[in-house]
């Protein structure tokens, strides 16, 4: 095998065409939605980057801390000689479990992003010369076929990325991925845990206006790719704790009466003063809840880390 082969599994047009369906079914409907995916272009992805290093903003902070005293824990427990990464992005928390897993190792990042998985490639690639890199280019919410690769492999979905998922796309989500291992693969997620409304809020609404930026940035990609004459200054930032569903919900609310016109799409939006369109949801998890819904999935749960302060968890559990 050589140590870097790309295999693309989404058409070429596959993105504008998500963006398209999405865009249309959400601010048609009511309350207006769009999902969290479409922040992430190159400026959105910066500004990620950045809230991650923001002093309220814990989830990466914590994950990582988790990973650093835990991968070899990881390692002892799954025994893997593949390690899959659902949503791999830089790939860059991942190289603490590279470095505790034995070689030789084989890693499947899978992302819609060419361009991460072709640089975070050739990062790990000059750090772990041993490593054989299998990335795929495809869309882990949607039905996946893996490559072959040794067992036993496993399966990583970090970042708290589950939480952006609602409980029953979360459930059909997990029933997908089990039915892509085998016996003796393992599962590893992260899950942000409920805590203080304050902590969560200022988590997702910093001073400085970071995370205010990263929200708004998702009515510049669709003013770029949709032709769309979205005016950012229009819409304020709402970051808000949903205690019902114990989720952190953000929001775009107009600040006045506004009408979006979207060519691409032959669609004309109006916004009333105050009405809001849903742009995340961030759920947070309880140990109970996250077992529950893993055995449901058909997995066995095993192992639970948290970090120092009990702010975020990673769960391992085995193909059932």
């Amino acid at each position: 095998m050589r140590p870097f082969q790309l295999t693309r599994t989404l058409p070429e047009d596959a993105t504008g065409a998500a963006l398209r369906a999405d865009v249309l079914h959400g601010l048609t409907r009511a309350p207006k939605s769009l999902p969290p995916k479409w922040f992430y272009d190159a400026r959105g992805s910066e500004l990620f980057e950045e809230i991650t290093r923001l002093p309220d903003y814990y989830p990466t902070r914590a994950e990582r801390e988790i990973l650093a005293d835990r991968a070899a824990d990881i390692a002892a427990a799954t025994g893997a000689h593949t390690l899959v990464e659902l949503g791999s992005g830089s790939s860059e928390k991942t190289r603490l479990l590279l470095d505790a897993l034995p070689t030789p190792l084989t890693y499947i990042p899978v992302d819609v992003s060419e361009s991460a998985l072709t640089g975070a490639a050739d990062g790990l690639l000059a750090d772990h010369p041993d490593l054989r890199v299998h990335a795929l280019i495809a869309d882990f919410t949607r039905v996946l076929e893996l490559p072959e690769a040794p067992g036993p492999r496993l399966v990583a979905f970090l970042g708290g990325t589950i939480g952006n998922l609602l409980p029953a796309e979360r459930a059909e989500f997990l029933t997908s991925v089990r039915k892509l291992m085998a016996p003796g693969d393992s599962l590893l997620i992260g899950t942000d845990l409920v805590k203080e409304e304050s902590v969560l809020v200022r988590a997702y609404d910093d001073p400085t206006g970071v995370t205010a930026a990263f929200n708004k940035n998702v009515l510049d990609v669709i003013d770029r790719e949709l032709d769309a004459d979205f005016d950012p200054d229009d819409f304020d930032h709402v970051a808000l704790w949903n205690r019902e569903e114990e989720w952190i919900e953000m929001r775009l609310r107009a600040r006045r009466d506004v009408v979006v016109k979207i060519p691409e799409l032959d669609l004309v939006v109006p916004f009333a003063a105050g009405e809001e369109l849903r742009t995340e949801i961030s759920a947070k998890f309880r140990e109970e809840g996250v077992r529950a819904e893993l055995s449901a999935a058909g997995f066995v749960p095993g192992h639970w880390w948290t970090d120092a302060a009990g702010r975020f968890a990673l769960s391992l559990a085995t193909a059932g």
